[in-house]
């Protein structure tokens, strides 16, 4: 094969040189430029390399097989020889392969079965702008075991539209950028016409580029489905002139693929239909026009079935640009845009670390052992905690002497398969061939689209029309390629697993529910006593079937998919489950014990034998005689639902609690250290309550009989003996004023302030006028920090002035304060110097 020339080759050396120099590199090239096949060859002789392999992780399975096979035909080899590629169930690497193109699950198992990763010297990331989950982990893996383990791993990040500075300094490498292979794109906006769909918008703009520009014509569109139906609209404009129409996205066959990725052999035009795979890492040759929607199917988190699921969504204008570019490899091109020019669009792509549910993410750092790796993006803490959650419920994790849970050896198991926890848990449950079979099918089920129409949430409904399209006689309202699509990821998982068994001709619904009840142990459901369309939840939640529901009436259900809804969740897809099968499976979680609780609606405390399935109560019996030392958990409940204000505040105990906090917002150094001034927010005190407030509860049965001494002791309890000391001294609660008398300091705290932070407010010190003549300054607190706030009186009590600066007051406005009120209190004296005149809490002597 003749290797043609790519805009890449000049960098080769520097890039050579660079990671002889430095194990770290960040290499910027745009799409065309030969990064993904000319990088990984050019390495190959590398001494640091010394024989080993390259490994070079690629998001699509498209894009993999294509790069291994460009590669190989350079070589003259074909796939497996020197280079090689193993995507999810295909495999063409040999004993010669020195040059591994993987997607990415492959490289996480390769990294986690083998830390050390011997036999291979570098890992190159390709296309890492598409900021996917697993690349991100793969990420931080071999980072950490570049800096524990193998200091002459040379790791290599490949992007065409990243923030490279951003990246080169994470990984404090040196950063490299090649041209592109571009030639000038013109863009055009070609906007829908009202209520029209989008395979006819599209059909409209690939009639116009065919009639008004030469070359091939490649259409970006979000998914399969939308390429069915823009298929559809084309075929009779486009077959008259003699154009070929093809697909290209990743579930085609090989063949399909490969027809598309090589030029017409008789010369015809063709218009590519294409998913998002066709926005990097693979050549389309002969493209002029790009017509693109502006759309693509990416993982958004979906809660109503537990899973990322593939959602449309509008692409970044970094995925605009890319794609426009494919116009402009071959010669001056085209570029549509099928939306609004007004319309803008997010900068860069987020990353799916942001955006999808993070169970993998989590079992993959519980077997790493270690959870501070380093992400680019750090996983957000929200979305890890529900992950492990959920794995401790699957079995996957245990809790582990430390802070973080320990995976299991079912957790390990689970991680073998590479797919989801939630279906792993599934597929290892069975304890039989057919079971296994049927767990196959189910998981297809679950990963993939509904076959179904008619809608509807029985699940062993999909299931029976999958059996039967497999004797022959699909249903009407099924789609034969889903169920066709369905029966294959089936068989796909029975291989993995080596089930021999076929999956039965027919099934009791209830089977079905047997194995999903391993995959949502959190939404195994049971009929409420009083409502039979109302199901409560193990994780403690409810929710509702719709009035049409083909399971209404089981006692019993697994739920695959819920929709939640702040009013009323409502089930979406469930199937019924054997409760006698749930009790053997778990036994250790049905539980009976007699809780002492708070009523919320009677306002008492109501004790109760209860038998249990996690948060599901299957039978509830009142007790006469229940155990008078856990009325304190009880009654600290009623605290947690009621509120702090059903406790027997005081306005001493207000204004206590009011210093302390002001306090630590003063002196913010007080809240560090080994022994802190305490937190006594609403917060804090409600998550600390069985440690202060429990004790005092103790031997008591009703809320009302915390009287107000006990309920100050413990709340004081808070704070030492040293921390009350420092309190009077620098938070007091009265000060002496010059005319000799105490005078009380008022403290407040405003929790909605600081846009709903709280802040403390300044400290009042209401005070007659008469009472600080002399006083040249403010009074300070906090060690000299806080003014207070003068309330400046007049012998009437009344106020005359708000201020924090007496001295300003006595400079400037006693003068007029004196004028007005002089002849209403004659009796008070009015001096004309303030300064030096005697302050008095009382009037004049009489005859003065």
């Amino acid at each position: 094969m003749n290797t043609p020339a790519f805009p890449i080759d000049p960098l080769l050396p520097q890039i050579r040189a660079s990671l002889a120099a430095h194990p770290r590199l960040v290499l910027e090239a745009p799409p065309g430029a030969g990064k993904t096949t000319q990088v990984p060859p050019a390495l190959l002789d590398a001494p640091w390399l010394d024989g080993r392999r390259i490994v070079m992780l690629e998001p699509r399975r498209v894009a993999a097989r294509a790069a291994a096979h460009f590669m190989a035909r350079q070589r003259g080899e074909a796939a497996g020889d020197t280079v090689g590629y193993r995507i999810r169930f295909e495999n063409k690497v040999g004993p010669r392969t020195r040059i591994e193109v993987v997607t990415e699950g492959i490289l996480t198992r390769m990294i986690q079965d083998d830390p050390t990763l011997e036999g291979v010297g570098a890992l190159l990331f390709d296309e890492f702008h598409e900021r996917h989950l697993a690349a991100d982990l793969g990420l931080a893996l071999a980072l950490d075991v570049q800096s524990s383990l193998r200091e002459d791993l040379r790791i290599v990040v490949m992007s065409a539209t990243l923030d490279g500075e951003r990246l080169a300094q994470f990984l404090d490498a040196p950063r490299l950028s090649s041209a592109g292979r571009s030639h000038p794109v013109q863009i055009g906006h070609y906007p829908a016409r009202r209520e029209e769909t989008l395979e006819h918008q599209l059909r409209r703009a690939v009639e116009h580029a065919l009639a008004a520009h030469p070359g091939d014509v490649l259409a970006f569109l979000p998914g399969q489905r939308e390429i069915a139906r823009a298929d559809a609209a084309l075929a009779a404009s486009v077959a008259a002139r003699g154009v070929d129409v093809l697909a290209l996205h990743g579930e085609l066959p090989v063949e399909q693929q490969s027809r598309v990725l090589q030029p017409d052999p008789d010369g015809r035009r063709r218009v590519v239909l294409a998913t998002n795979v066709a926005e990097s890492s693979v050549t389309l040759p002969g493209v002029r026009v790009v017509i693109d929607s502006g759309l693509a199917r990416e993982p958004r988190y979906d809660p109503n079935s537990g899973f990322a699921r593939l959602d449309v969504v509008a692409i970044a204008q970094a995925s605009a640009d890319q794609r426009a570019g494919r116009a402009g490899r071959v010669a001056d091109g085209w570029a549509y845009r099928l939306w609004p020019q007004s319309q803008r669009l997010e900068p860069q792509r987020r990353p799916e670390m942001a955006q999808v549910e993070l169970a993998g993410l989590a079992l993959e750092l519980a077997a790493w052992g270690d959870a501070g790796l380093r992400f680019l993006d750090p996983p957000p803490p929200g979305a890890m905690g529900a992950a492990r959650e959920l794995l401790l419920r699957l079995g996957a994790l245990e809790p582990g002497a430390g802070a973080q849970p320990a995976i299991t050896a079912f957790g390990r198991r689970m991680l073998a398969l590479g797919t989801h926890p939630r279906l792993a848990a599934m597929l290892l449950a069975p304890r039989d061939a057919g079971e296994r079979a049927l767990a196959c099918d189910l998981a297809a089920l679950l990963e993939a689209r509904d076959p179904l129409r008619s809608g509807g949430d029985a699940l062993h409904a999909r299931w029976q029309a999958l059996a039967a399209f497999r004797a022959g006689r699909a249903p009407a309202e099924a789609s034969r390629s889903a169920l066709a699509a369905l029966d294959q990821a089936s068989k796909q998982w029975r291989r993995r697993l080596r089930v021999d068994a076929s999956p039965p001709v027919s099934a009791p619904a209830h089977r079905l529910g047997d194995l999903l009840l391993h995959a949502f142990p959190d939404r195994i459901a049971r009929q409420h006593s009083a409502d039979p369309y109302r199901y409560q939840l193990a994780n403690g939640r409810s929710a509702k079937l719709f009035d049409d529901s083909a399971v209404y009436g089981e006692p019993w259900l697994a739920i695959s998919e819920l929709r939640d809804d702040p009013r009323d969740a409502r089930i979406l897809r469930a199937a019924p489950l054997d409760s006698a099968r749930l009790e053997r499976e778990f036994p250790q979680r049905f539980v009976s014990e007699d809780r002492v609780v708070w009523d919320a609606g009677a306002r008492a405390i109501a004790a109760v034998r209860e038998r249990r399935f996690d948060r599901i109560v299957i039978d509830s019996r009142a007790l006469a005689r229940p155990d008078p030392a856990r009325y304190a958990d009880a009654l600290v409940d009623a605290v947690r639902q009621l509120g702090l204000d059903a406790l027997p505040w005081t306005p001493g105990l207000r204004q206590w609690r009011a210093r302390v906090r002001c306090l630590r917002e003063w002196m913010p150094e007080l809240a560090q250290g080994e022994a802190p001034l305490p937190d006594l927010s609403d917060a804090a005190l409600l998550e600390r309550l069985d440690a202060w407030l429990k004790p005092a509860l103790s031997g008591k049965s009703r809320l009302d009989a915390l009287d107000e001494a006990a309920f100050g002791d413990a709340l004081r309890s808070l704070c030492d003996w040293s921390w009350r000391q420092k309190l009077d001294a620098l938070a007091p609660t009265r000060i002496v004023v010059p005319s000799g008398m105490e005078r009380a300091i008022e403290y407040g705290y405003d929790d909605h302030a600081d846009d709903g932070r709280g802040a403390a407010q300044a400290p009042v010190l209401a005070v007659k006028l008469q009472e600080l003549f002399g006083l040249a300054d403010t009074p300070r607190i906090g060690d000299g920090r806080v003014p207070l706030t003068l309330h400046l009186l007049s012998p009437a009590g009344r106020p005359l002035q708000v201020t924090q600066d007496l001295r300003g007051f006595w400079e400037r406005t006693y003068p007029e304060v004196k004028k007005e009120m002089k002849g209403r209190y004659p009796k008070h004296p009015w001096p004309d110097d303030p300064w030096t005149a005697k302050a008095t809490h009382r009037a004049k002597p009489r005859g003065t």
